[in-house]
């Protein structure tokens, strides 16, 4: 059977596809963090990406991968955020029709950046599956070509960029620590690893609360969990059976942190680090700081997924 994730060739193609169209990030060693862990970790800096987060890549990746008459009738995409901004700056660069679905709770700098790319939005409904499910049907009324998220190999291959670049930077990297939601940034990053770096370990970490993918693991099925309130909202959502099967191929372990662990991750890393990062990218630095997830193969990685989060929603105490 051939794997649901994509090889490291498909993952190099689309590097080559998107280089020139997106940032190439910064893979930055954190001090204080190899302090703790005692070995070298490094933080990949996909807040830094254009748009603010890693989904750019994807994005651009499959909107690439449309054919002209797919391109013509346009495209339509649910997200928590990061993925809409994503798919807006892809169909600006390309020329190419956008319609979003968010929750209404979505955050305003999120959507603010989505329809500042040119993409239409509609926030009407009241959590991410539900957003999802109106996507798909506008993509059934109107023939527009529904992009996943977290699902699909064009999407996947552009996401797995992230770790091609991370093993050019440290070709010794040994553990990646990476954010789990839907699985698309894992998904991605586990197509390239498994194929090019058999040796490294593949760690998720995300909110207790955005849970689904380590349910899913733990039952061996795709679940449903309730649509809680959470600072990471780029990781809310159901895993459905190709989630849950990028899943169970790319890691080797996942852990959940508390949200009280996610807000001082934020409150660290613009401190201690610098970087104003969102809850969904905080994760990985969360797991690490609070005991839920021990390195034990170095040197080590963790992606910083994404910025984008309103003022008034950080955690500053």
């Amino acid at each position: 059977m051939p794997s649901i994730l994509p090889s490291a060739a498909e993952v190099r193609e689309a590097h080559a596809r998107i280089a020139t169209l997106v940032r190439r990030t910064p893979l930055r060693l954190s001090p204080a963090l190899t302090a703790l862990a005692g070995g070298e970790v490094y933080l990949k800096l996909e807040c830094l990406q254009d748009g603010g987060s890693f989904k750019l890549r994807g994005a651009l990746h499959a909107l690439l991968a449309l054919s002209p008459h797919e391109r013509a009738a346009g495209v339509v995409a649910s997200s928590a955020g990061n993925h809409g901004i994503g798919i807006a700056i892809a169909a600006q660069r390309l020329g190419v029709r956008a319609t979003v679905f968010v929750p209404s709770a979505a955050p305003d700098v999120k959507r603010e950046k989505i329809a500042g790319y040119g993409a239409a939005i509609d926030a009407s409904q009241p959590s991410y599956d539900d957003a999802e499910d109106a996507a798909r049907a506008f993509a059934r009324r109107t023939g527009a070509t529904f992009v996943s998220p977290c699902t699909g190999r064009a999407l996947l291959a552009g996401a797995g960029t992230v770790a091609l670049e991370m093993f050019e930077d440290l070709p010794s990297l040994r553990t990646l620590v990476v954010c789990v939601g839907g699985g698309g940034l894992v998904g991605g990053i586990g197509g390239f690893v498994r194929d090019a770096a058999a040796g490294a370990r593949i760690l998720g970490a995300q909110s207790v609360r955005t849970n689904a993918m380590a349910l899913a693991l733990q039952q061996g099925r795709a679940v449903d969990i309730p649509d809680l309130p959470t600072l990471a909202d780029g990781l809310a959502g159901r895993v459905d059976d190709e989630m849950y099967r990028q899943g169970k191929a790319a890691l080797d372990a996942i852990v959940t942190v508390e949200e009280d662990d996610i807000a001082e991750a934020m409150r660290w890393l613009r401190d201690v680090e610098g970087l104003t990062v969102e809850g969904s990218g905080a994760v990985g630095v969360a797991a690490i700081r609070s005991g839920a997830l021990k390195l034990q193969a170095f040197p080590a990685a963790i992606t910083i997924s994404g910025g984008n989060v309103d003022p008034q929603r950080f955690p500053n105490r």
